[in-house]
């Protein structure tokens, strides 16, 4: 299998950029495209048995739709978004080949793959959900295979959570009008933490976490949820009921 060829389409930067360097350590061919950059997908499908698509979310299937009547059953197509359901099934839809949705928990800043979570969702299968799992248990990722429905149900916690939190958190500071080299005397170690977070989210990448929140299908019963436990605390703090707000906090508030 060490002949095997892979083409990345979106690994000229970001996640797509690190799998290749990973593969290529593994002693793997891989074969890279961008915009405007390497090879041509009827060029990637011929040449390459495994095509994984690392492409922003809106672009994901519309590029799933191109790419995978060019692949034979004989191949593997993978995407490495991070929503599983509309993927996964557009590659079912969109090709003969065997199908395996991936999620790296992690950005592109980290190492190696030891101590990683990474998401497998197989969906059509045979010789290759082995070898994908091979690879990554070898290099000490921590590997759960679920389905798309539920891998996105989780992440509407683990990110869109997280990442709503966040956004709004940079919102508020944003129009508090606070200055920020004052807060900075005045802040703590989670605080400045949480900063990083924020300045994350707003200088590096929005386009990224606004297609989180909005692409994935359980984001609303989350929304919903964080509005009525902030409207909960609103009216206790607007009352001064410290002990009400103790109650919501540890569970026993009405």
């Amino acid at each position: 299998m060490k002949k095997t060829r892979i083409g990345i389409i979106g690994g000229t930067g970001g996640i797509g950029k690190w799998f290749a360097r990973f593969f290529e350590k593994e002693g793997y061919t891989v074969h890279v495209s961008g915009r405007n950059t390497g090879m041509t997908m009827p060029e990637m499908a011929k040449t390459c048995p495994v095509v994984i698509i690392s492409v922003p979310i809106s672009a994901t299937c519309g590029i799933i739709e191109k790419v995978g009547p060019l692949l034979d059953e004989k191949s593997l197509l993978m995407d490495l978004t991070s929503v599983k359901t509309e993927p996964v099934r557009s590659m079912l839809l969109f090709s003969k080949a065997e199908v395996v949705g991936m999620h790296p928990l992690f950005g592109p800043d980290i190492d190696s793959l030891s101590g990683q979570n990474v998401i497998l969702c197989p969906a059509r299968t045979g010789k290759w959900l082995p070898w994908i799992t091979g690879i990554l248990e070898r290099n000490l990722a921590a590997v759960t295979i679920t389905t798309p429905e539920k891998h996105d149900a989780m992440m509407a916690v683990v990110q869109g959570l997280n990442h709503l939190n966040t956004i709004l958190m940079g919102l508020t500071l944003r129009n508090a009008g606070v200055n920020p080299s004052e807060l900075e005397r005045f802040s703590t170690p989670l605080f400045r933490m949480k900063s990083a977070a924020v300045e994350k989210i707003f200088a590096r990448n929005p386009r990224l976490y606004a297609e989180i929140l909005t692409s994935n299908p359980n984001i609303h019963k989350v929304l919903d949820l964080y509005e009525e436990n902030l409207s909960r605390l609103k009216s206790l703090i607007g009352k001064n009921d410290a002990e009400g707000v103790a109650g919501v906090i540890t569970g026993e508030g009405g």
